[in-house]
């Protein structure tokens, strides 16, 4: 039988207690006080060691201690003492140091320390502090615990590479990979740098060395790697938020910092938590060669479940975790031993990967064996709201059946998928609406509660569509005739002759001639030619082309003749063209509607003899709106659409007649719209601007009597086309409102 052992203070001597010896401490000469247990506090140190500390009211003596071996535990007895703690129980789960749990009766107080293994301790007192130094349960542990560097153990392992690596989860693993296990660690954290002291394990020169890994994107920035006296020491320095984590699976020493995200506080004050994270009470755990049940066993009693481990999890296992979720762990401790869970309710079962593996395969097999053995049961499931065919697709391809008669049938292949089983068949009655469905129990009611969650009746929008053509226009024309004509003669008997054309200069100078060859005055008569060519006196005709007022001014002299004559036009439009289309379809169903005109055409064609042949063709003018809605799960729409608003231009002239000229407007595009709002899908905006000016060069130039020998003309016009969309939900009356 093994015996917990006894380090008495200031001798260094040994003794042995055999099971519920108990060893009373009178030899002390200490008095006992009577008082209250205020406080139990503990410190982990070096090689797994700890010191857990009580604080009593009063001074104290050495109290009675007795140890166990089945299960191992130290007790201490605090004669006359209340317990003044609130928590009865305290997990530590440092080196061998398992818990420590308090309990008051007949007059005393009791203090067990649960561990897991047998491990070297220490009583001593200073003033109202009692003070219980346990080791680590292990040679290098208890050389730790004698704090003396000449008991240090040679270094027992040897590191032989060192790499880094970033897990999914973003975490900075430092690798060291040694000659063999065991190795004997201490974790520390300052501020940003986390310290890792291997103190029996080697380290060659060329692996002493310092690594910038902030590359690497992880809360490690750098790594130092060099010898301290007969050991090695890590360090790692970290920025924002990290969690340490140090354990060594095989001959792998790892240590792994975790990257910890703080939580979003909302608008609404709410706290979300980070996407990923674990929600484990936190704990400190320091194991050096640990058994991995032994393990489990703290980890259950942490978690407060049911942890059922598998008799082939085996092995040991180092940890040193400080304030690390429990849940944590236990993946920590899985993955480092090529483990795996499954979780039913309370309970966790712990097995090889292998072996969980090969249970669920075996499942698998069994279910699939019992479904080959089982009796078929055949159902009619009427459908209401959907299409019999189309769900009979959805269940599985393979089935074709189309019978009128209420019978069909389905493929008996092994390839079938879908949601049948492998002797499964479903067809379907276009006539009732009704899916006939032939499969094993389990299988039928499955498909049962498939059909009643995809049997609903699906809500419908009512889409509006709004079509507006606004056109504007102006324009101005001014313009004027003018013309001199006249005859006159001198002393010396000449005649001049002036006109706005060569054709009434001509008569003049002919009447003239006539004149001067029947001996009558020579400007006799000419007045009447003038008059019968009145056309032909104007020497400047820039009129408006349809004015819409003139004004005309004549000026007759002695011997000429002015004519003149102003024209003048402004024209103003405007319009507007409003299309509304409307539709009402089910979510997810395309409908389009169409309004308008066919136009007839003729157009020549050569036939096979090479005759002409006149065929009409007929073009398209029209109104359309096609779209297809999704209600999406916040209530608004989702259109996909498509509007288009024709419009006859004209006609264009060919040898066989005319042909429509089309002017198009149209839009394509997909569009999230909430319920009942109404929204521009699209617009066009056209203004065009134009001026012309006719002129007699020179005179046209001319300040003031310039406008009398030109015409000006001004055009604009603004066109502008908008396109609006309104969709409104109209929910199935009986259906949950969004």
């Amino acid at each position: 039988m093994k015996h917990i052992t006894k380090m008495t203070p200031g001798t260094g001597s040994t003794l042995k207690t055999p099971v519920l010896a108990v060893a009373i401490a009178l030899a002390s000469g200490s008095a006992w006080a009577s008082g209250t247990l205020k406080d139990l506090a503990f410190a982990s140190g070096p090689g797994g060691s700890v010191d857990i500390t009580l604080t009593l009211s009063e001074p104290v003596g050495e109290p009675p201690v007795f140890t166990m071996d089945d299960p191992p535990r130290i007790v201490l007895d605090l004669p006359d003492t209340t317990n003044g703690l609130t928590e009865r129980r305290r997990a530590i789960g440092v080196g061998a140091t398992s818990s420590v749990s308090t309990a008051e009766a007949a007059g005393k107080t009791r203090v067990s320390i649960d561990l897991f293994r047998s491990a070297p301790y220490q009583v001593r007192t200073a003033g109202n502090q009692l003070i219980l130094s346990i080791g680590g349960g292990s040679t290098a542990a208890s050389a730790a615990v004698s704090n003396d560097p000449a008991k240090r153990l040679p270094a027992t392992t040897e590191v032989v590479s060192v790499d880094f690596r970033r897990s999914s989860e973003g975490s900075g693993r430092l690798i060291l990979k040694l000659t063999g296990e065991g190795a004997a660690s201490e974790m520390s954290v300052d501020g940003s740098a986390v310290r890792v002291m291997l103190t029996n394990v080697s380290l060659p020169d060329s692996l002493a060395q310092n690594l910038d890994v902030t590359d690497f994107a992880t809360p490690v920035e750098s790594v130092s790697i060099k010898r301290a006296g007969n050991g090695a020491e890590l360090v790692l320095q970290a920025s924002g938020g990290f969690q340490p984590l140090a354990y060594q699976t095989g001959n792998e020493f790892v240590v792994e910092i975790d990257p910890v995200r703080d939580a979003v506080v909302t608008a609404e004050g709410q706290v979300v938590a980070p996407e990923k994270g674990y929600v484990g009470t936190p704990v400190t755990f320091n194991f050096q060669d640990i058994p991995v049940r032994t393990v489990l066993q703290l980890i259950a009693e942490e978690s407060q479940l049911n942890i059922v481990a598998a008799d082939s999890v085996q092995g040991n296992v180092t940890l040193r975790l400080i304030n690390v979720p429990w849940d944590q762990a236990l993946d920590l401790v899985l993955r480092a031993k090529s483990l795996d869970k499954r979780r039913a309710d309370n309970v966790i079962w712990v097995a090889p990967q292998a072996e969980i593996t090969e249970y669920e395969k075996a499942q698998a097999d069994a279910r699939i064996a019992l479904e080959k053995r089982a009796e078929l049961v055949t159902e009619y499931i009427a459908i209401n709201y959907g299409s019999a065919e189309e769900i009979a697709k959805l269940l599985t391809d393979e089935s074709k059946g189309n019978q009128q008669g209420g019978s069909g049938g389905g493929q008996d292949t092994e390839d079938r998928g879908g949601f049948l089983s492998e002797r499964g068949t479903v067809s379907f009655d276009q006539r009732t609406n009704t899916l006939l469905l032939s499969d094993v129990p389990a299988k039928v009611e499955e498909i049962k509660r498939l059909v009643a969650l995809l049997d609903r009746p699906v809500d419908q929008v009512l889409i509006e569509a709004r079509i507006v053509i606004a056109s504007e226009s102006f324009a101005r024309e001014l313009g004027a005739k003018f013309g001199v004509s006249g005859a006159g003669d001198d002393s010396d008997g000449n005649i001049y002759t002036v006109s706005g054309s060569q054709a009434a200069n001509n008569a003049m100078i002919g009447r003239a001639i006539d004149n001067r060859l029947n001996n009558r005055p020579g400007l006799s008569g000419i007045g009447q030619d003038l008059d019968s060519l009145s056309s032909s006196r104007l020497g400047v005709n820039l009129p408006v082309v349809n004015p819409a007022g003139s004004i005309g001014f004549a000026i007759l002299g002695a011997d000429y003749l002015l004519d003149l004559e102003l024209s003048a036009l402004e024209e103003e439009g405007r319009g507007e063209v409003v299309s509304s289309p409307r539709v009402i379809t089910a979510n997810q169903r395309e409908a389009s509607i169409k309004q308008g005109d066919e136009i007839g055409y003729t157009t020549l064609q050569q036939s096979q003899g090479g005759a002409a042949q006149y065929t009409v063709a007929f073009k398209e003018i029209v109104l359309e709106l096609l779209v297809t809605p999704t209600i999406t799960q916040d209530g608004r729409v989702y259109l996909v659409l498509k509007v288009k608003k024709d419009q006859l231009a004209g006609f264009v002239e060919s040898p066989q007649g005319a042909v429509p000229q089309i002017s198009k407007r149209e839009i394509s595009t997909a569009v999230l719209v909430d319920d009942g709002q109404t929204v521009v899908i699209g617009g066009v905006y056209e203004f065009s601007s134009r001026e012309d000016l006719t002129k007699v060069p020179f005179l046209g130039d001319l300040p003031l009597l310039g406008n009398l020998f030109k015409t000006t003309n001004k055009q604009s016009a603004k066109a502008e086309l908008l396109i609006f969309v309104s969709p409104k939900v109209l929910a199935v009356t009986g259906k949950t409102a969004r």
